[in-house]
């Protein structure tokens, strides 16, 4: 397996040829092949200590694939230190604007109208820029205010061929380096591809947005913008106009006029229900996605990263996310061994003491100071470190909390996120309990009863005919049967030839006491001679039992 002679890519294995030297995993480029790919003052430059600020501006510099890919990085605490992880989830999606030429072109072929036609009014500025795509102002012909968030043109063929890249280098480290086979990087390129093809279409995120809006209708101050319909396509998303400014530009006096304790712990709620109640939820609110509304209400919006969980996963995690908040080390060290998949190299007592460390840790933190989401992410670098995987869920969602606690704080510099998370505990389990119980679950139940009872009578006639004609079998399965009746028969003939050296040797002692003119010895000729080929037995059924036993015993 080797990698693509192409010049765009040779470029682009240069560039991160680069990026690994200049981070201190020269073994793994020189273990690639990359080495050829990088310029002589690259090579024998020392890779020093770069400000982990540094990775993110470097990413940015290498193009939207490679911003996304240090988005997915900051979930990785198996792979990079805390403070790389901190630096890449501050990670801003903010470039440079694309021409309104393009736009018209991109709204016009995918829509099927003109801007003119379509729209009543159509700002050629944009309110935001980002690497995939960015958003105008708009107004529709009734009237509407609407937000049109308009993909970047070829940026899904430039993000292709990026991941094509990575996907080369990392089926050669996955094969020639242990750390490929410790991290299994082809998965880690899987995983971004999935999420960035599902980013990249926006016929998607209008699903997502519908869906979340749903979910949440029951929380008053929060609120997702709609997509308009008729208006979306797969480079175009249109969506209700949020007004309102981002989290992170609030004033002081924005702040003391709203009731930032209340709308904090909402917010939290609401991320609570979508990950333990709904299984489905938005699993990028950091500070830039997270809008105060003109009203006073709490807008989410860029909802094109998602994620979901079956019923086990939400069970589990709500277990998790509770040995956490309540420092129990014990219960969450077993919860990781039984949420990850052991490695062959697993050390699990070193791993439960040191997942037990950590969470013990907890209690001499004050409570508002507590950061759930970090500790989550922190057991799941101990996890791979001692070899167990642990479910990327479990990392996308200690990444969610840790962006809910910044964005918390900001709000409410004094918001509790582990009382809001214990408070919130038991109406979680009532929720989750209700929701077990619901019709088609009840309805589901009910027709497996159904059945069992259908089936019941017929299974016990069998049961008692067999009986009956004396036909009932029991069937045992052993591990190497053939192996298992060897040893009884062996069994079996050393007792036998046991009990046939006894009866020689009563046999022997009975004719001691006959007086025959045959002696050997001085002593009955017939007795001594019993006496004798018990002996002889003897030593030799104990030499055979010595000869074959030795390797069993040595091989224990």
């Amino acid at each position: 397996m080797g990698l693509s002679l192409h010049p765009a890519r040779l470029k682009r294995y240069s560039e991160i040829a680069r990026l690994l030297f200049k981070y201190g995993r020269a073994d793994l480029v020189t273990r690639a092949g990359l080495d050829e790919a990088l310029k002589p003052e690259d090579a024998t430059s020392s890779p020093g200590a770069p400000n982990p600020d540094d990775l993110a501006a470097d990413l940015e510099r290498m193009g939207p694939a490679f911003i996304k890919l240090g988005q997915l990085l900051s979930t990785r605490a198996d792979l990079l230190p805390p403070e790389y992880l901190d630096a890449l989830r501050r990670l801003q999606d903010d470039v440079e604007p694309f021409s309104f030429a393009d736009v018209e072109r991109v709204v016009e072929a995918d829509l099927g109208v003109r801007i003119s036609k379509g729209f009543a009014s159509f700002d050629p500025d944009p309110i935001a820029a980002a690497s995939l795509g960015q958003v105008h102002r708009a107004t529709l012909r009734d009237g509407r205010p609407v937000a049109v968030k308009v993909q970047r043109p070829d940026i899904r063929e430039r993000v292709a061929e990026d991941i094509a890249t990575l996907q080369d280098i990392a089926e050669f480290l996955d094969h020639h380096t242990t750390a490929g086979r410790q991290f299994e990087f082809v998965n880690i390129v899987g995983e971004f591809r999935r999420a960035l093809n599902q980013e990249l279409d926006y016929r998607q995120e209008a699903r997502n947005l519908v869906r979340i809006a749903d979910n949440l209708a029951s929380f008053p101050r929060i609120v997702v913008p709609r997509p308009v319909d008729d208006y979306v396509s797969f480079h175009v998303l249109t969506m209700e106009l949020i007004k309102g400014s981002k989290i992170t530009s609030l004033t002081p006096l924005v702040r003391q006029e709203i009731d930032g304790e209340e709308l904090a712990s909402e917010l939290f709620r609401a991320y609570l229900h979508q990950i333990i109640i709904d299984g489905f939820f938005h699993a990028d609110p950091h500070p830039g996605n997270v809008f105060l509304t003109d009203d006073g209400r709490i807008a989410l919006i860029d909802l094109g990263m998602v994620s979901r969980l079956s019923p086990a996963r939400q069970d589990q995690l709500l277990k998790m996310l509770l040995a956490v908040s309540e420092t129990d080390g014990d219960r969450a060290a077993a919860l990781a061994l039984q949420l990850g998949q052991a490695r062959d190299d697993v050390d699990t007592a070193a791993l439960r003491r040191d997942v037990q460390d950590l969470v013990s840790h907890c209690q001499d933190v004050a409570p508002q100071d507590l950061q759930i989401g970090r500790v989550m992410l922190e057991i799941t670098r101990l996890a791979a470190q001692h070899g167990v995987r642990l479910p990327s869920e479990l990392t996308l969602l200690g990444k969610t909390l840790l962006n809910l606690d910044q964005v918390g704080r900001t709000l409410a510099p004094d918001f509790d996120v582990n009382g809001a998370l214990r408070d919130e505990a038991a109406a979680l389990m009532q929720q989750r309990m209700r929701k077990s119980v619901s019709a088609s679950n009840v309805f589901a139940a009910a027709l497996e009863a159904k059945e069992f009872v259908e089936h019941l009578p017929g299974r016990v006639n069998k049961v008692l005919d067999a009986v009956a004609n004396n036909e009932l079998k029991v069937k045992v399965d052993v591990v190497d049967r053939g192996a298992v009746m060897e040893g009884l028969q062996k069994v079996a003939n050393r007792i036998t030839l046991g009990l046939l050296l006894a009866s020689l040797v009563i046999g022997a002692a009975m004719l001691m006491r006959v007086d025959t003119a045959f002696r050997l010895f001085g002593y009955p000729g017939f007795a001594m001679l019993f006496f004798l080929v018990a002996a002889a037995g003897s030593v030799w059924l104990a030499v055979i039992i010595l000869k074959s036993d030795r390797p069993a015993r040595g091989g224990r």
